[in-house]
């Protein structure tokens, strides 16, 4: 076979040409992904959402393709062997994704990101290619003197953030979160080692910021698949605490291992049944456990898993700005009666999450614009929709959640 092709229902057919990352693709560590929602709970409310970071990862490596030919035609000059690092960069940007994405980050292993872990992993894959990831990993930690290479793969508009809007629009069926992908990469260029975008992709550029605005408020924060983000979290916390505590809980050896043990950076980097736990370790781990929980002797793991598995989450009310901890006392109290619980184990039952997103960071490394000109400006200076709607207003919102339903 002379390239992996797939068919990808967003592009069309996807070739990946045979060697290093054909190689890559086959390894367990990019294999799990196909078993890692995209959109962890989103799928509650947009039932055809229940597509994989495997999906996604072999999107964003095809744009990221598209992004190199674009560049060629208009003279950016790129050795083969940085193209090969930044499309291996970005193959493998999302291995460190644990159960359902994000929405078990810092609950599951508490102290690391999925970027570092992700890190961690290269570095081991590094050392099983025989240091042929090295490269890479130097474009995704922005160690590398080519500095656009590395906003390809993480910068406000980046190949990783195109491919998850075009597929979550797709498959939630939010056809307004469309950005126009391939017209936004058509306009791209490098000036100063800076990745920019031409003048006339402007109005593009505002589709696309304006989309993600909508896709985070309409889809990746909707109340009902936030509360069973929250719900699941809760169960973990309250199954870590009872393993830690000595009480003997259903799990497959790979999520027992998580619930048990405190994790960093070293077992990453060190510990090979950290590592081999963590490769086994995927959605379904999670699931066929809350499927027992359901049935714990322990009342608030049983509640919780219960409720997740039935469809009895919480319900989420949302604030603007924040909430007194006067009005959760509050609502403790009531849940505490309701449910038959000590008010301390109410913390798993009401629960408070802020959540704050700017359509466009004026402060972070901004999106370049090059005029006909030549003079290179922030997106914010030349576009009124992005000077008026985002620069000057963040959005924030208190999600309270609490049950609805009654024992």
């Amino acid at each position: 076979m002379s390239q992996f092709v797939v068919n990808d229902p967003v592009y069309g057919f996807v070739s990946v040409p045979r060697g290093l990352l054909c190689e890559l693709i086959n390894h367990p560590a990019f294999q799990r992904l196909s078993r890692i929602r995209q959109l962890g709970m989103s799928a509650l409310v947009y039932p055809g959402a229940t597509h994989t970071r495997w999906a996604h990862s072999l999107g964003a490596y095809h744009l990221m393709r598209e992004a190199f030919r674009a560049l060629k035609e208009k003279g950016v000059f790129v050795f083969d062997v940085e193209e090969e690092g930044a499309e291996i960069a970005i193959l493998l940007h999302d291995i460190g994704h644990g159960p359902f994405s994000h929405v078990l980050e810092h609950t599951l292993i508490e102290h690391l990101s999925h970027e570092e872990i992700t890190r961690a992993l290269m570095r081991r894959l590094n050392r099983e290619f025989g240091g042929a990831l090295g490269m890479a990993i130097q474009i995704y930690s922005d160690e590398y003197p080519k500095h656009f290479l590395h906003q390809l793969i993480c910068s406000q508009l980046d190949t990783d953030r195109l491919d998850y809007l075009c597929r979550d629009s797709f498959y939630t069926g939010v056809r307004e979160g469309n950005i126009g992908a391939a017209r936004l990469i058509k306009m791209l260029s490098v000036a100063d080692d800076r990745l920019v975008v031409e003048g006339k992709g402007l109005y593009s550029v505002e589709n696309y910021l304006m989309a993600r605005r909508l896709m985070y408020w309409q889809v990746y924060l909707h109340k009902t698949a936030v509360a069973a983000e929250e719900m699941l979290r809760a169960a973990l916390e309250r199954a870590k605490e009872l393993t830690r505590g000595g009480v003997q809980l259903f799990a497959s050896p790979q999520l027992e291992y998580f619930l048990r043990s405190e994790v960093q950076t070293s077992h990453f980097e060190e510990d090979e049944e950290c590592i081999n736990h963590f490769l086994n370790l995927n959605d379904s781990d999670i699931l066929c456990a809350l499927g027992v929980w359901q049935h714990s002797e322990d009342a608030v793991l049983s509640a919780l898993a219960g409720g997740f598995v039935n469809r009895r989450l919480f319900k989420a009310d949302i604030f603007e700005g924040n909430v007194s901890g006067e009005a959760l006392d509050d609502c403790r109290e009531r849940v505490a009666a309701q449910l038959h619980i000590p008010l301390e184990a109410t913390r798993y039952f009401v629960r408070r999450r802020f959540v704050s997103k700017e359509m466009y960071s004026a402060n972070a490394e901004g999106i370049k614009v090059q005029m006909p000109d030549g003079a290179i400006a922030d997106v914010s200076d030349v576009s009124h929709i992005v000077r008026g709607e985002a620069v000057t207003m963040e959005e924030g919102r208190t999600y309270v959640f609490h049950p609805e339903w009654k024992q």
